[in-house]
């Protein structure tokens, strides 16, 4: 019992904090050896196509399309297609309105994946570039997401997410916002090192000719997009300097519905990216992919739960000082979540809870993601989570 104990204790710190500790550690080794590739200021511009999958957005739709056509890129170079598959209220109608953007609508929806799939013979680009309907992209991005294919080994490359979080922000905007700067970091280190492990939605690109197509029921395409082509022997690159910005989920509820589709969608990949997972087919690759993703997706929540229970029974069966302690500060932990919970359904603004609360719903997500997945009640169309303003 002990040794389970301990292992689990291992594991959570190991996947929550440790890895960063290590991954850190890592790269500063690698800094001694290897200098990073330099690019080259006069390397001719590829050709790119910006693809974007929206359904149902037509509050906000037209200000994305601005936003695209106002980023720093050649336009004789720059495609734009927005694929509305399915929308029933007014977006591809507003989408006509710009000549400059190519269309591509049926009413039948069949999954934002399926979507994709459609509009892939419609690309023109050596470059193609995933980016939500819901982000707002800065005016480099585009610029500085292609100059990693300076790099003959890069076949993707992931931009930075960033959550616009008020001063006054509740557990959904101020936790949301801490997890991806922490997030960002690690994909940082992750790429010094080797390569990401995937890729975010709201803003990727990929090598055109390197897109494998893939299952029509993926839930999170994003990842999986990227993902397969790091199987096949390509660094995911990261870009902090391209990013997307989109406001946080309108609350606590909407933002534990989105962790639980990707909790679902994880669970997916990981049954399907056998190679990723094959630590003789890319070892560095593999260790990222586990430490960064598998632990996170699969045994670390339950981990928690068993680790409180273990806790308990050594704390009362074992004349050990420390065991007592250990088990105060994870119920004070907890009791601390349930507050923050308390006062977020009160709309009571405490930051000092965010993180406690915020912990305990990215965890229970996963939980109830493996749940969903099981079960098959989770879908493959994309269903739009609410934004604050």
């Amino acid at each position: 019992m002990i040794i389970i104990f301990w292992i689990s204790i291992f594991l959570i710190i190991y996947t929550f904090v440790g890895y960063g500790f290590v991954l850190y550690a890592l790269v500063r080794i690698k800094r001694l050896f290897t200098k990073p590739f330099e690019f080259g200021a006069d390397a001719a511009l590829p050709d790119v196509t910006i693809l974007i999958a929206a359904y149902n957005e037509e509050d906000i739709i037209e200000e994305k399309i601005r936003n695209t056509l106002s980023l720093d890129y050649p336009s004789a170079q720059l495609q734009v297609i927005f694929i509305t598959d399915g929308s029933s209220d007014g977006t591809a109608d507003k989408v006509r309105n710009f000549p400059e953007v190519t269309l591509l609508h049926q009413d039948l929806r069949a999954g934002k994946m399926a979507a994709i799939k459609r509009a892939i013979p419609f690309i023109n680009g050596e470059i193609t570039v995933f980016t939500d309907a819901n982000t707002f992209l800065n005016r480099e991005a585009i610029q500085k997401l292609v100059r990693h294919y300076q790099n003959e080994k890069v076949g993707a490359v992931a931009g930075e997410k960033r959550i616009l979080v008020e001063e006054h922000a509740d557990a959904s905007s101020a936790g949301e916002g801490f997890y991806w700067k922490y997030e960002s970091k690690l994909k940082q280190w992750d790429y010094e090192l080797y390569s990401n492990v995937g890729a975010a939605g709201e803003l990727f690109s990929i090598r055109t000719a390197l897109y494998q197509p893939v299952e029509s029921d993926t839930i999170i395409d994003d990842h999986m997009i990227a993902m397969r082509i790091a199987e096949n022997g390509y660094i995911i690159a990261y870009e902090s300097e391209a990013y997307a910005m989109e406001t946080a989920s309108a609350d606590v509820k909407e933002e534990l519905k989105r962790k639980i589709r990707i909790a679902a969608g994880g669970i997916q990949s990981i049954l399907r990216l056998k190679k990723s997972a094959n630590p003789f087919h890319q070892p560095v690759f593999t260790f990222q992919y586990i430490s960064h993703r598998v632990l996170r997706w699969t045994i670390t929540p339950f981990l928690l739960i068993l680790v409180l229970m273990l806790n308990a029974v050594l704390a009362f069966s074992i004349p050990v000082f420390f065991y007592k302690a250990l088990l105060v500060c994870q119920v004070l932990f907890y009791v601390l979540a349930a507050i923050g919970l308390y006062f977020e359904r009160r709309n009571i603004r405490i930051k000092a809870l965010f993180i406690p609360y915020y912990f305990c719903v990215m965890n229970y997500a996963v939980l109830a993601g493996i749940v969903r997945y099981y079960k098959k009640n989770q879908s493959a169309a994309w269903e739009k989570s609410k934004r604050k303003a």
